[in-house]
């Protein structure tokens, strides 16, 4: 356990589901073997929902900061907010419960930004609840972003396909004004650079899905993909990076199961890689935000709030939030050093020596 890492789970609406995944994880004790937990929640929600659900058999120990959390237990940094009537009301938002999810997550990424813990996970929360006034964001990403600095990528993850979004919580009316070639290949390159640093593929092969249906059917549905994704994919070409392609129609690209073929995929906007990923992969999906300061990661679902307080959740989402943090902590770091001291450009012998290049030695004089 030398170098186990401390991942800080944020305890999401307290009148979903958040605190029961983090309950039902790690009441599975070899959970401890792979991170020290440090749950930032309010004790008395968290009372409430072990007793109601039956997870009294885990333990856990309050601590004040990062530094006095031990390994092999649930470590908890309780919080209160004064004035907020903490309370439950299972399937039931309401400001309270948005409010101290916002300050469980305010304190969990103050302590990953100075350094005193490795990763995040973050239950769901519900973006109604949240106060507006102090939470002006369209999701966690945003907020992530703006917190712990970077350009966030959201990336849906699970063993065999990721899927990144090129936009995300936006109208889809927006969309195609939003979309253009610049940002688009910033987004490609982004994304080939968090499939090389946080998943060490060192030859990525990113496909980027069309706007329109057909991928256009060649102008006949639209412009859009020949005048903007079309150009930065030749673009890619002639740099002679070959790992990017398309446009793909999505339906088709899904539908005939091309995401094996590809190390990631670009998807334009939101429902566009968001539901066919949920669909086939509902239950072991992860929703990682890349791209920031430490990773961040969070189950694919939302607070469910029609499961809360039954006991019905599946828990499995949430446990492959906490295992994607830690490889990609820990493949950034591999990452990072294996090009921390890289070797000078080679220049040949004869510019070395500042002579003329001859294939043959002078002859004798």
């Amino acid at each position: 356990m030398e170098n186990i890492l401390k991942i800080a789970i944020t305890q999401g609406d307290g009148n979903g589901v958040g605190l029961e995944l983090a309950l039902k994880t790690f009441a599975q004790e070899e959970m401890f073997e792979f991170c020290i937990p440090i749950l930032y929640a309010n004790e008395k929600l968290l009372l409430f929902h072990r007793k109601t659900l039956g997870l009294g058999n885990v333990p856990y120990t309050l601590v004040s900061t990062p530094d006095e959390a031990e390994a092999g237990r649930l470590n908890l940094i309780a919080i209160d907010v004064e004035g907020v009537d903490v309370s439950v009301t299972f399937g039931k938002p309401d400001l309270a419960s948005g409010r101290l999810a916002l300050v469980a997550m305010e304190m969990a990424v103050k302590d990953a930004a100075e350094g005193k813990v490795d990763a995040i996970v973050a239950c769901p929360i519900h973006l109604p609840a949240m106060p507006r006034e102090l939470f002006p964001y369209k999701g966690i990403d945003d907020f992530l972003a703006a917190q712990l600095g970077g350009e966030a990528l959201t990336l849906f993850c699970n063993p065999y396909m990721r899927v990144a979004l090129a936009t995300n919580h936006i109208p889809l009316s927006e969309v195609p004004s939003t979309l253009n070639a610049e940002m688009l290949e910033a987004r490609v390159r982004q994304a080939l650079e968090t499939v090389k640093r946080d998943f060490l593929c060192s030859a990525p092969r990113v496909a980027v899905l069309a706007l329109n249906p057909h991928a256009g059917a060649a102008g006949i549905l639209g412009a859009d993909d020949e005048e903007c994704v079309m150009p930065v994919v030749r673009k890619f070409e002639e740099e002679g990076k070959a790992g990017v392609f398309g446009p793909y129609a999505a339906d088709a690209f899904f539908g005939a199961a091309m995401y094996k073929h590809f190390d990631c995929v670009l998807a334009l906007y939101h429902d566009q890689g968001a539901t066919p990923f949920k669909t086939l992969s509902m239950t072991e999906g992860v929703q990682l935000i890349s791209g920031l300061k430490v990773a961040c990661a969070a189950p694919s679902h939302g607070p469910a709030f029609d499961k809360a307080g039954k006991g019905e959740v599946d828990e499995a989402s949430f446990r492959h939030a906490i295992y994607t943090v830690i490889d990609v902590t820990r493949h950034r770091l591999a990452y990072d050093a294996a090009r921390a001291n890289p070797l000078p450009p080679y220049t040949p012998q004869h510019e070395r020596m500042g002579g003329e290049r001859r294939r043959f030695p002078a002859e004798a004089q």
